[in-house]
Order: structure tokens, then C-alpha cells, then sequence
């Protein structure tokens, strides 16, 4: 089968031509229909992760081995089944949870995300930019509904990582106001979530005029450039003295400093993204104005059947989805990391 991968960090995906998977046991193979990009692909292919000052963690370090067939946000068709596999049939169409742990450690029985061994499609096993993926058991494969193909795969990332940091926000009211920092694929999945999980009000975060065009039209109450001088100050008086909470889909110190700079007293802000580096936060701000900071990374298997629940039920509209052939992978990378994607961008075959 065709796939692209990962041969060498830093460089572009290889279309190479490798042994199409053979399922087993409980294994079901999955042809796929599309594969949306995400900007940790990014990451993934740079091969590390900006600490600041200087430090950096590699993936090496953490278990990535090369070659890798990078792709997470996965739509397919069942392709076959191994001898014990139950709960779909070849032909099925299912979105695949990737974010899988060894299934054995004590971890993984009450969190996969907990474990310490993890297998992520995508990041530790091979992913979507291929024609098949292998998965290894059936309760990893989610129903999509009428939902329309290129959209349903990014539910397993794009929508499922805002699912998981809405959530982390706590209980809101609906004379709160929670901000939203990046309007990208995952920050624009939020805002159209966030009407299912919380009553707060949505004030969106960002520097491209584009994205928060599309986010006001998405609903956001209010949209802001949160680079422009004065920003913080804007947001205490859009809010009548501070947000409830922030969530940061960008985390870069700036995004960081302007979250916390927003919140009022007691507030929660919760750091999704993965730009890097650090910030000199002084820890007396902590105590002093009651502030709760929090990281959130994707979701869990329970949060993805009742995001996909939300999803064929119709209560999460759409964001806007392009799509581009497999082929062009690496030209949609450098799109992505130019800023040059409104919503998602999703890869077909």
C-alpha cells in the first residue's frame, strides 16, 4: 500500500510503498477515506518540543521511532476483520479513536491516556497518511452518522481535544464568559462545541482578521486581536471585570500571558496548545488572585463517544473543511504551518 512517512525529522513525508497490514485477533484494518491534517503533525515532524530557554524534549526521548506514518484524524471503511474481532463489519464507515494505550498496564484500565506506553496512531504506530490503518480492537471505531466524511474524521482530534478542555473549565453560568485563544481547527471546534457544554458566553481570541471573521459568523459573542496593545484591557471591559476562563490553543508565552492577564478573580485557564517555549510567571499570582491553570491534551475513549453522540444527534454544527489528495501532503503541511488554514484541512486518497 501507498503511505507517507516520516524517514527523517524535519524533512517532508516520503510516499514509499510498504506491506498492506494483516489484522489479528481482535485487530480490524481500515481503509481510509480521509485523514485530517493537525498542526502536532507539525510537531511530530520537527521531532521536538520547545521547553525555553534553550531545552528541548525530542521524541526519541519519548519513544517515536522512524520511520512513521503520521496522520491521526482518521475516517475509513471497514476492510477486514481479525479471527476475533466483533462489533463492526467490512463495509462499515467509522471515525477511529487514535489516541490508544498498551491496554494492559493498571493506567490504561482507568485512563489510556494515563499510560506510559502509549500506542497513538499517528504518533507512536503508524497513522492516516496511507491507504490502510490497522486498529487494534473494534471499541475504537465510532459511528459518524449523516455527518459528511471530511468532517467527521477531525471529531477525533480537532473536536475531541476542545471537548476535553471545555470540559476542564468547570461548571459555568450564563452571565460568565469563557475565552477562547486560536482560532485554528481546534480552537474553531471549541467555539462550536462549547453551546453543548457550557452556557458561558464565548469571547474568541486571535490575530488573523480571517479567523475571526469565522468565528463571529460561528457565534463567538465577541472576537479580539489579542496581539494589539490594550487587548487584556479590552477583554475586562468585554467581560465586566475578567472571564471565568481561558483556553489556550495556541500556548505560546504571549497566548499564555494574555490568558491569564484575562481571567478574573478564581478563574481556570487551561493550556491546549503546543507552540512551546516558557513563561516567568510569578507564583504569589497564583494564591493572591485564585487562579487555577490546567493542561489538556486530546480526550479520553468515554469523552469521544459522547462527543460523537453530540455530533450524529446534529448538535455541533460544522466548521469550515477543504480538502486536498493525500499526494499534496506536504504542500498542506506547509500551508498549515504558514497560517494559511481556516478550519480543517483534511487529506482523501
Amino acid at each position: 500500500m501507498r503511505s507517507y512517512q516520516l524517514t527523517r525529522w524535519g524533512h517532508d513525508l516520503e510516499a514509499r510503498e510498504v506491506p498492506t497490514p494483516a489484522p489479528k485477533g481482535a485487530e480490524v484494518l481500515v481503509r481510509i477515506t480521509a485523514c485530517g491534517l493537525c498542526h502536532s503533525d507539525l510537531h511530530l515532524r520537527q521531532g521536538y518540543f520547545d521547553w525555553g530557554g534553550g531545552r528541548r524534549v525530542t521524541l526519541e526521548e519519548r519513544g517515536m521511532r522512524l520511520p512513521l506514518t503520521l496522520g491521526h484524524e482518521i475516517v475509513g471503511a471497514v476492510a477486514a476483520l481479525g479471527a476475533d474481532a466483533a462489533g463492526v463489519r467490512v463495509g462499515d464507515a467509522r471515525v477511529v479513536f487514535p489516541w490508544i494505550g498498551c491496554g494492559a498496564c493498571d493506567l490504561c484500565q482507568r485512563d489510556e491516556l494515563l499510560c506510559r506506553k502509549p500506542r497513538h496512531l499517528g504518533a507512536r504506530t503508524d497513522g492516516g497518511y496511507a491507504e490502510y490503518v490497522l486498529v487494534p480492537h473494534a471499541r475504537y471505531l465510532f459511528d459518524y452518522g449523516r455527518v459528511p466524511m471530511a468532517l467527521a474524521c477531525t471529531y477525533a482530534c480537532s473536536g475531541l481535544t476542545a471537548y476535553h478542555a471545555l470540559k476542564k473549565v468547570g461548571s459555568l453560568r450564563g452571565d460568565d464568559c469563557l475565552v477562547l485563544i486560536g482560532a485554528g481547527g481546534v480552537g474553531l471546534s471549541g467555539l462550536l462545541i462549547a453551546p453543548s457544554v457550557t452556557p458561558a458566553r464565548v469571547i474568541v481570541a486571535d490575530k488573523d482578521p480571517k479567523k475571526r471573521q469565522v468565528a463571529l459568523e460561528s457565534g463567538a459573542h465577541a472576537v479580539i486581536d489579542n496581539t494589539l496593545p490594550g487587548a487584556i484591557q479590552r477583554i475586562q471591559e468585554l467581560t465586566a471585570g475578567g472571564a471565568a476562563a481561558a483556553i489556550d490553543f495556541v500556548g505560546a508565552p504571549a497566548t499564555t500571558e494574555f490568558g491569564l492577564g484575562a481571567l478574573r478573580r478564581g478563574g481556570t485557564h487551561v493550556i491546549v496548545g503546543l507552540y512551546g517555549s516558557s513563561i516567568d510567571l510569578p507564583l504569589p499570582m497564583l494564591p493572591h488572585r485564585l487562579l487555577d491553570v490546567r493542561g489538556a491534551n486530546v480526550g479520553t475513549l468515554t469523552e469521544m463517544q459522547e462527543l460523537m453522540a453530540l455530533v450524529r444527534a446534529g448538535r455541533v454544527p460544522p466548521m469550515p473543511v477543504t480538502t486536498r489528495p493525500m499526494a499534496q501532503v506536504n504542500a498542506a503541511l506547509a500551508d498549515l504551518e504558514a497560517g494559511k488554514v481556516v478550519g480543517r484541512c483534511v487529506l482523501t486518497p
